[in-house]
């Protein structure tokens, strides 16, 4: 090569890596501007005088938007902050868990406070309560407390409350709960709770063998194999779980908070079918229903896999952080709020939707 097409070359080099510094710069100008358009909106319209969001629900969304506030950078001693924690606390109970009298959703409830407290426990300022909590929510775990041998569809799982049916939502706030306070992938509730989600993917093999994944056997995952088996997205003619976006993230980020690797037979499964459905456009088997939460845990299952480049089922590589938070920010409202149209899930809730998006956003910026 001779001294000017080097030279044009490695002009060319410079000005498209210059170029791609600007991008991810006002990439990252956007991300930022949308995370403080939208705490505002939860600090000024969405917080009630008592520390609360969404006060008719219980304290479940106020988690959900605390945890999302400190995640996304607002400082944990920040008065909007202090004040949700607050009244979260006012729900701590004298069986160590943080939910309403008589919860019927005690595990949710919980579960997501622990992530709340555990974002803003500089110090150890609340250690005691999380200590408390994390002994809480395992007690709720169907095991053998519960009758429930290790054969059993429901065994390792949690559900809403005590004696909730479990599910695969439920068990994996369960799990990113405890991971939260730095309990080891290897504690034996995570690895019954691992039990249970195995159980929930539609994959043949010495972790599920119940009959579901026969019937469809593509390596998604379903709600729930608890009581015979459920989907959110029904089921096939020949009555197989159809598997589902939301739930599959939520498999997959499971799974490798609970010690699987890639080399994982389940997380190869998982990611290739991922792969196959890979869009931001819906809740791939639900649409629009379930939006904005498929949208923050695809953000903390990518981020968890560890892959910034994520390479669909045709070979299209794709930069899930840009491409999501591009979604994300183009449906934020004027006043800094997201909504689904679809109120399926309360994500008619713009407290609770706003939460979602902003806990998606704080995994996106370059």
């Amino acid at each position: 090569m001779n001294t000017s097409r080097r030279s044009f070359c490695s002009s060319v080099a410079i000005a498209l890596a210059c170029c791609a510094t600007i991008a991810t710069a006002a990439d990252s100008a956007a991300i930022k501007a949308a995370i403080e358009k939208g705490s505002k909106y939860l600090i000024t319209e969405g917080q009630a005088a008592d520390g609360s969001f969404s006060s008719q629900v219980g304290p479940a969304v106020t988690a959900l938007a605390v945890t999302a506030l400190a995640q996304s950078g607002t400082p944990a001693d920040d008065p909007a902050v202090k004040k949700g924690l607050e009244y979260l606390l006012k729900f701590k109970s004298a069986d160590g868990g943080i939910h309403t009298a008589d919860s019927k959703v005690a595990n949710y409830e919980t579960s997501i406070a622990i992530m709340a407290l555990a974002a803003c426990n500089y110090g150890g300022r609340y250690a005691q309560e999380l200590q408390a909590a994390e002994a809480f929510v395992k007690g709720l775990q169907w095991d053998d407390a519960e009758g429930k041998g290790t054969d059993d569809p429901a065994y390792g799982g949690a559900g809403y409350g005590s004696k909730g049916r479990p599910d695969l939502s439920n068990t994996a706030f369960m799990i990113e709960a405890l991971r939260s306070v730095g309990t080891s992938q290897n504690d034996p509730a995570i690895q019954r709770a691992l039990a249970f989600v195995s159980r929930t993917q539609n994959l043949e093999g010495p972790h599920n063998t119940l009959p579901h994944p026969a019937k469809n056997p593509d390596g998604g995952f379903y709600y729930t194999p608890a009581n015979g088996g459920e989907s959110q997205a029904g089921t096939l003619p020949n009555g197989g779980l159809r598997s589902y976006g939301s739930m599959t993230y939520a498999g997959l980020k499971s799974m490798i908070f609970a010690g699987l690797t890639k080399s994982d037979p389940r997380v190869q499964a998982a990611t290739a079918w991922l792969r196959k459905h890979y869009t931001f456009a819906e809740n791939p088997g639900l649409k629009d229903a379930g939006l904005y939460y498929y949208f923050h845990t695809a953000a903390k299952a990518l981020d968890a896999l560890g892959e910034d480049s994520f390479t669909d089922a045709a070979g299209q590589a794709h930069d899930w952080r840009a491409e999501l938070s591009d979604t994300i920010l183009a449906q934020q409202k004027p006043d800094g709020s997201w909504v689904n149209d679809n109120v399926r899930w309360m994500e008619g809730d713009p407290n609770l939707v706003t939460a979602y998006a902003l806990l998606a956003l704080s995994y996106c910026t370059p």
